[in-house]
């Protein structure tokens, strides 16, 4: 069995939590228990915690393409087609992004898509994309 990433991260809603990543971004749901529940997130398993009060502070930012990339966030690199397929599927669904979908590094090494949005908690999520996925790791 190839390594399984996991992760944990607060929410404040497990119902609003559970309609976003089953409903919106099609995750599996895993197990769950009065205050937490698990997603199989693109083939890795995370696990949301329901604690309103991490919630309290705002969220540093840095500044990477001219555009203020939340420091916290986490995601998955998808196949560029089904990149496309789930930007549309945001769209579609009027999601509100932190960065819009679009291209980095055009017709250079590490050609990738990105996008940044939020989930109902706030949580910072980034979808990317290599056209080249032999360049995910390339510096």
């Amino acid at each position: 069995m190839a390594a399984v990433f996991h992760l944990a991260y607060p929410v404040k809603d497990k119902e609003i939590t559970r309609e976003f990543y089953a409903g919106l971004l099609g995750c599996a749901q895993g197990r769950e228990a009065d205050t937490w529940i698990d997603f199989d997130f693109f083939g890795h398993q995370v696990s949301f915690h329901v604690k309103p009060e991490a919630f309290n502070g705002s969220e540093p930012t840095n500044a990477v393409d001219g555009k203020e990339v939340p420091v916290r966030h986490f995601g998955a690199v998808l196949e560029w087609n089904q990149w496309h397929a789930l930007r549309d599927r945001l769209i579609n669904a009027n999601t509100d992004f932190v960065i819009e979908p679009y291209i980095r590094f055009r017709g250079e090494t590490g050609e990738q898509a990105t996008m940044f949005f939020l989930d109902p908690s706030g949580n910072a999520l980034e979808f990317k994309s290599f056209k080249d996925p032999s360049q995910i790791f390339v510096t």
